[in-house]
């Protein structure tokens, strides 16, 4: 009876989430981010700050506009640079957590960082947060989404749900997180004409071998 109990309050959990009408959020112009309609919003000294409860985590986003003193980074090495330095920062901020399975990823034509940070308190409870880093010139946006690890499998779909709203504009190029974006092109240039190749030599070398079996078929006939 307990379990039964059990399962039909894990079931009302799941549907109370679900049941959260995600609302698209304008960040500005460029970026739009959708969130259970109850987020509440905050500006502090240009940094927005948008923040939710769910049922069974959170989600927290922040649009903070980059000093306009800043030059324009140059190489993607540079916006790495960047990158790795939030990802750190971030980290120390939590006092005890660990930034794990740092990644790069993509948001429309942008290069972006992801991780999961995870922090125990010691006492065995452990709390996960996802993050997703998107810089650009003129602003940098943080995509949170938080969660007690006893709810890792529970939160996946709304997790899903939160980092995949993620809309970019089309103005929004590789150009304008970093000026020379000639080496990343001729990077993909050069591996796409190594695969080419590659696969040439495949087709050339089953081509070879099925001639090559027929001709001593042929011979020992």
């Amino acid at each position: 009876m307990k379990k039964l109990i059990l399962l039909f309050a894990v079931l009302f959990s799941l549907n109370s989430v679900f049941a959260q009408a995600f609302k698209p959020v304008k960040l500005d112009s460029l970026v739009t981010i959708s969130m259970p309609a109850a987020y509440s919003e905050k500006d502090t000294l240009g940094q927005h700050i948008y923040t939710v409860n769910s049922d069974l985590g959170y989600m927290v986003t922040i649009r903070q506009a980059n000093a306009k003193g800043n030059e324009p980074l140059k190489k993607e090495k540079d916006l790495n640079s960047v990158l790795k330095k939030y990802v750190s920062g971030i980290q120390k901020q939590s006092g005890n957590g660990s930034a794990q399975f740092v990644r790069d990823t993509t948001i429309g034509n942008l290069k972006a960082k992801a991780f999961t940070l995870i922090t125990d308190d010691g006492s065995g409870n452990i709390s996960n947060r996802d993050f997703v880093l998107l810089y650009t010139q003129e602003a940098t946006y943080t995509f949170e989404f938080g969660f007690a690890d006893s709810r890792k499998e529970l939160v996946k779909e709304e997790r899903k749900a939160y980092f995949s709203s993620i809309k970019l504009s089309p103005q929004l190029q590789r150009d304008d997180q970093y000026t020379d974006t000639r080496a990343a092109a001729s990077s993909v240039n050069t591996s796409l004409i190594i695969e080419i190749a590659a696969g040439a030599l495949v087709v050339f070398a089953l081509v070879w071998l099925i001639f090559f079996r027929k001709r001593n078929r042929v011979s020992i006939e």
